[in-house]
């Protein structure tokens, strides 16, 4: 694979390494190779691809990497190794873009399906399960005619089982923290059925395993018809992502996709727009203003909704993802979020709650969320607009209207002066900021679709900028900001 070095990104939550890549073993090919099979169609041909020289290999890659919204090389990367070793469903992929259903669209051809628990995990309380199981269920029959109704004998249409290894059906698990669970297209047989790897930890409510009303909800999706959809925000998404199951809405994606097949819930013709969850953003959309911007070790985070972009220094590739699948305690929607170096912390802010939350690695800190007030601000702040982290003078700027704060990390107290009008400190600045970061030497202050990039120490103010320039849109490479990143 040849000695030159590949800058490796364990995660948002882990320091950046550089090894050579040659360190990518032959069980890590072997690994991808399998994966590639089993998810990705892997065949052993000599198609066109090879005979243009493309080996088979190469182009899954590629396609694995187009559906994950990976950086498409058609080699075996860091980042490709690391999503095909993240825990997720059975049923393979395809090359799709969002929801997508099975070949020829198989579905039920009734409306009232059955289903049967067979046997339990003995991981929760039988009542955990039935619950899980039954409100995983309910998910699908909010939002179509479809209705379900447990027995307790017999065969069912979903017919439910936990089992490890070889199981019974020609496809067996792997083992703990890879393979969740698989369930078959609407079909005769085995069609329909939903079936759950006994070697992962199941849980009710706890993020410390993997939430079975989620894993559930999603198999479920199968059961119905639904294959899998490349929108890191729909429940039909391969990879396991934690939500709150207390506060769980079939996102759009997956409405449009069930309804593709099923058609609307009579009963609720209009299901309910108001709880449906925020459509997944478009990082280029010139009308978006981000909620947040902060770095994490090296890397630069975008925040909007519930969902985040990622990136980092040696990858300017932006990679979208729920902002739970890292910090699973953390909110959703946050309004401020900076990175403390020294403590090697990040925060966030929301003022809903008027609450911070600190986090260390993927772990929320202890005493944390704290109230917005424990920073010392005043009682009429009830929430900041930005946040960012000053490495030279050790001070935090909370940015709140047209004033901003100085808060002093090390001794925990606020600047004796603050707070100040943006104006004074940061010239032809005449609108509030909505996001703030520290990068490289220069301030960028994110006011409505343009960024405000300043050197810190004399005020100057060095360029404008549009802010869809740093989410990697057209003429990225060509703009100013480029000088900023080499």
């Amino acid at each position: 694979m040849g000695s030159f070095w590949l800058c490796i990104l364990l995660s948002l939550a882990a320091e950046v390494y550089c090894v050579p890549v040659s360190e990518v073993t032959e069980q890590d090919e072997s690994f991808a190779e399998s994966y590639l099979k089993k998810f990705f169609n892997l065949t052993e041909d000599n198609g066109p691809s090879v005979r243009r020289g493309i080996s088979p290999v190469s182009k899954k890659l590629g396609e694995m990497q187009r559906f994950f919204g990976l950086t498409i090389t058609g080699m075996l990367d860091a980042d490709t190794l690391a999503m095909m070793k993240k825990p997720r469903c059975g049923v393979p992929d395809v090359d799709i873009a969002g929801f997508s259903t099975f070949g020829k669209m198989p579905k039920w051809q009734k409306a009232s399906l059955t289903y049967r628990i067979e046997n339990y995990t003995p991981d929760m309380s039988v009542s955990e399960v039935d619950d899980s199981i039954k409100k995983a269920l309910e998910v699908w029959a909010k939002v179509t005619p479809l209705r379900f109704t447990r027995i307790s004998s017999g065969t069912a249409d979903i017919m439910i089982s936990f089992g490890r290894g070889k199981h019974g059906d020609y496809y067996p698990f792997d083992g703990p923290g890879k393979t969740l669970a698989h369930a078959f297209a609407p079909a005769p047989g085995i069609g329909g059925d939903a079936h759950f790897d006994e070697d992962e930890n199941f849980t009710f409510r706890s993020s410390r395993g993997y939430i079975l009303f989620l894993v559930a909800a999603h198999e479920f999706g199968h059961s119905l018809g639904l294959s899998h959809s490349d929108d890191p925000g729909a429940l039909m998404y391969p990879v396991y992502r934690y939500k709150n199951p207390d506060t769980f809405v079939l996102p759009p994606d997956d409405i449009k996709g069930i309804q593709s097949l099923y058609g609307l819930n009579p009963n609720k013709n209009s299901f309910v727009a108001e709880t449906q969850p925020p459509t997944s953003p478009d990082a280029c959309d010139s009308t978006m203003v981000l909620d947040a911007v902060t770095t994490l070790r090296g890397q630069m985070l975008f925040f909007k909704d519930s969902f985040l972009w990622h990136n980092s220094p040696q990858n300017r590739t932006l990679q979208k993802s729920l902002i739970t699948d890292f910090w699973p305690k953390a909110p959703v929607g946050v309004d401020a979020a900076y990175e403390n170096q020294q403590s090697d912390r990040i925060f966030f802010f929301k003022g809903m709650c008027q609450k911070v939350w600190a986090f260390s690695d993927y772990d929320l800190v202890p005493g944390y969320p704290k109230r917005l007030s424990s920073f010392g601000l005043p009682r009429g702040v009830r929430n900041l607009d930005a946040a960012l982290y000053d490495a030279d003078s050790g001070k935090s700027l909370f940015f709140v209207g047209n004033n901003y704060f100085s808060y002093d990390d090390a001794r925990e107290t606020m600047d004796r002066g603050f707070p100040k009008r943006l104006d004074q400190t940061f010239s032809g600045l005449t609108n509030k900021v909505n996001a703030a970061l520290q990068y490289r030497g220069f301030t960028y202050l994110f006011s409505g679709p343009h960024v405000f990039a300043y050197d810190l120490k004399t005020g100057r103010l060095n360029r404008v900028l549009r802010s869809s320039y740093f989410l990697n849109c057209t003429n990225f490479q060509d703009s100013l900001l480029s000088n900023v990143f080499v």
